[in-house]
């Protein structure tokens, strides 16, 4: 099934997007976390950019 979603993304319109990993730090507690998405390739200097 995974084979399938990859095939998508790399055809048509998933050429268009972009899956993004910025590691984030938490204010509680100091620990890092994962933020992660897929988004339009237009958007992902503000996708780093941005603090939360």
């Amino acid at each position: 099934m995974a084979k399938k979603v990859v095939a998508t993304l790399k055809t048509g319109t998933g050429k268009q997007f972009t899956k993004c990993i910025k590691m984030v730090k938490s204010e509680k507690t100091g620990a890092y976390m994962f933020k992660e998405g897929i988004i339009p390739n237009d958007h992902v200097k503000e996708f780093f950019a941005e603090k939360k």
